[in-house]
């Protein structure tokens, strides 16, 4: 794993932004839409700005992982038990697939193509 990103759902990115920024000590890093949500990172943090509606597909998701391969994600999770809910999908960051764990976590893993 490349690096984990704790997931918050806010109701608008440009106002949440600022607190994010000051709090981790970090500019925004990526900024992009998906779908009808807008996201964009700072530290350790992925913030996902949406309406109800439209965030309410991804709220049971706990937490945005970066992986050097969703096939070894896939391994792991047919070796484990785990459940793919969704993908491998092409999304504007690369590739992604969410997985629901043993034990109930779900994950979405992210194989980043930085020319995306």
């Amino acid at each position: 794993m490349l690096t984990t990103f704790a997931r918050v759902y806010v109701d608008d990115l440009d106002t949440a932004l600022p607190t994010f920024a000051e709090l981790t000590g970090e500019q925004p890093g990526l900024r992009f839409h998906y779908s009808d949500l807008q996201l964009a990172t700072t530290g350790g943090f992925l913030l996902l700005a949406g309406t109800d509606d439209a965030l309410a597909p991804y709220r049971g998701t706990h937490a945005t992982a970066i992986v050097g391969s969703l096939a070894e994600i896939l391994r792991l999770a047919a070796q484990h038990g785990g459940e793919v809910l969704d993908g491998p999908n092409e999304v504007p960051t690369g590739r992604n697939l969410t997985v629901r764990h043993p034990g109930g976590a779900t994950i979405e893993y992210v194989e980043f193509n930085a020319t995306a």
